[in-house]
């Protein structure tokens, strides 16, 4: 099965997840198409994702919050998401893809 690394942003933190890449794509979809409709608390984001997916990618996908964070930490180290500065709570933004 192929799988898909997915690194954190956080400098000195090296580790990385390997996730089923079904599962990064799904995920990844659902993130990018709720980020496009408006930025979003990082707080919201699993319940607005959760809203997205079908019944039949929930239940496949196991753990929505796990792999959501995992999913969106990458999306952060490429680039395509970027958190707002200066903000509380945690907003998150579409960024630039690298």
């Amino acid at each position: 099965m192929e799988k898909v690394a997915c690194r954190t942003p956080a400098e000195g933190r090296d580790g990385v997840t390997n996730i089923p890449a079904w599962k990064f794509e799904c995920l990844r979809k659902a993130i990018l198409d709720q980020l496009a409709a408006g930025d979003i608390a990082f707080a919201d984001l699993r319940e607005a994702v959760r809203a997205r997916l079908t019944r039949q990618e929930l239940d496949d996908l196991g753990s929505l919050g796990w792999h959501m964070t995992a999913v969106k930490l990458e999306l952060e180290v490429r680039g395509e998401v970027r958190r707002l500065k200066g903000v509380s709570p945690q907003m998150l933004t579409l960024g630039e893809p690298q």
